[in-house]
């Protein structure tokens, strides 16, 4: 296992070519399921320096914050609420430039300005977690994430 993180390259795209082998590292030959998803949310969270990073699990109709990186982090989000309540509900990829324009944002931190959620799916075609990523900045997420993100999305899927 690494024990740390080479990117290379400047522009978003490249970091991302860098980093996306690296997280599959991490997690190769490794069992543990939170282990894993803890090790990719650190991997992110420094590999991209984005203001906070983390999942949250499906459990008895909520999300349920599970492995984070940043500052405290709102514990349970309602199906449909917010921006990761709604990634659920649609079951796709929300990028928001400015969380404050999203009708029902969930104001976990006052800090964070734009936003990108995630599903992950099971085999049957059910969310069974979201990935959350918040920046600092207005319109940091874009396409290029989406394509990104969703390859890691793939992998956590894989990790079940």
């Amino acid at each position: 296992m690494a024990e740390s993180l080479i990117l290379t390259g400047t522009t978003k795209k490249e970091k991302y070519e860098s980093l996306i082998p690296q997280i599959k590292a991490l997690v190769d030959g490794e069992s543990d399921y939170i282990a894993n998803i803890s090790n990719i949310m650190s991997a992110l969270k420094h590999g991209m320096d984005w203001f906070w990073v983390g999942v949250y699990f499906v459990k008895q109709e909520q999300l349920v914050l599970g492995p984070f990186q940043g500052p405290i982090a709102c514990t349970r989000i309602a199906f449909g609420k917010g921006v990761c309540g709604t990634s659920w509900k649609e079951k796709k990829t929300i990028i928001v430039e400015d969380v404050e324009k999203f009708p029902g944002h969930i104001a976990c931190s006052s800090l964070s300005q734009s936003e990108i959620v995630l599903p992950a799916f099971d085999q049957n075609g059910n969310v069974t977690l979201v990935l959350d990523v918040d920046s600092e900045h207005l319109a940091t997420f874009d396409e290029t994430d989406k394509f990104y993100l969703e390859q890691v999305m793939r992998l956590i899927e894989s990790l079940c």
